[in-house]
């Protein structure tokens, strides 16, 4: 929407109204409304806390998840890691070396699931970043 300035535009005389047809003044205002309608929304949008919060919310759960999902491949490839070191070191004297690296394995699952730092980590981040966030825009 532009502005008119006495500098660079003067205001219509009589003569630039009377050339103008009926039709073309609807056609102006009409793109007026249409100009202003879009900066009434544009605000209002701009405006609305609750609806940005909850955008805000829905990025920082959509990074909560990459990441977790990223701290998961890592744990997984960790224990792909231990359990390979495991089966290397065990000797491979029949059915007992076998047992000893099934063991050694379920092991590293069961230390994994008992010790859930990184998935706890994670959550404490986002929930004080969006805590931080919130008490910030009060």
């Amino acid at each position: 929407m532009a502005a008119r300035s006495s500098k660079t535009e003067a205001a219509p005389t009589d003569k630039d109204v009377e050339e103008r047809s009926p039709e073309q003044i609807e056609a102006e205002i009409e793109s007026t409304r249409d100009e202003l309608g879009e900066t009434v929304a544009e605000l209002a949008d701009k405006a609305d806390v609750k609806k940005q919060a909850k955008r805000k919310v829905a990025e920082t759960k959509a990074k909560a998840t990459a990441k977790k999902e990223e701290v998961k491949e890592a744990a997984s490839a960790k224990k792909q890691a231990v359990t390979g070191k495991v089966k290397e070191a065990t000797p491979e004297s029949g059915q007992g070396g076998t047992q000893q690296a099934s063991q050694a394995a379920q092991q590293v699952t069961q230390a994994a699931r008992e010790n859930p730092v990184p998935a706890a980590a994670i959550g404490a981040f986002a929930g004080g970043l969006l805590i931080g966030w919130i008490l910030g825009h009060r």
